[in-house]
């Protein structure tokens, strides 16, 4: 294994750090973090998986329009019930990122659930994208 292979391989068992959105006009208080999502492919869909830790369902807005799927999570800070902060790592805030969807997905039927903090999108893909065999005859 190659010394530029071993970095490489380093980098991508490297979590990744929690990225905020730079550069947008904020209509909220607080910082807008990217979520890192990881996307599967089937035969039969497309499947999305987007890391939104604290978010929850009532948090939790997924809009469609004109061809643009939109995933908006909020987190509300956590109460002290009157305790004094000494430290705070975990920065709460929102949850942003936008998706062009190509006219190879189902868009009636997308499905998402929320569970544990990761958002499951199911992008059905249309019929016309599936592939399919196509029977030779002879003669």
């Amino acid at each position: 294994m190659t010394v530029l292979t071993k970095e490489r391989t380093k980098k991508e068992m490297e979590p990744r750090q929690k990225q905020e959105i730079t550069g947008a006009e904020a209509t909220r208080p607080g910082p807008i973090f990217t979520p890192a999502v990881d996307i599967f492919e089937t035969e039969s869909s497309i499947t999305l998986l987007a890391d939104m830790p604290g978010v929850l369902a009532d948090g939790l807005g997924i809009d469609l329009k004109d061809n643009v799927l939109i995933i908006d999570g909020r987190v509300e800070p956590q109460a002290s019930g009157g305790e004094r902060r000494l430290l705070q790592e975990y920065e709460t805030g929102s949850f942003r990122r936008e998706f062009r969807l190509s006219n190879m997905i189902d868009q009636e039927r997308i499905d998402a659930s929320l569970s544990d903090g990761v958002l499951r999108l199911t992008l059905p893909k249309a019929e016309a994208a599936r592939p399919r065999k196509i029977e030779v005859r002879a003669g």
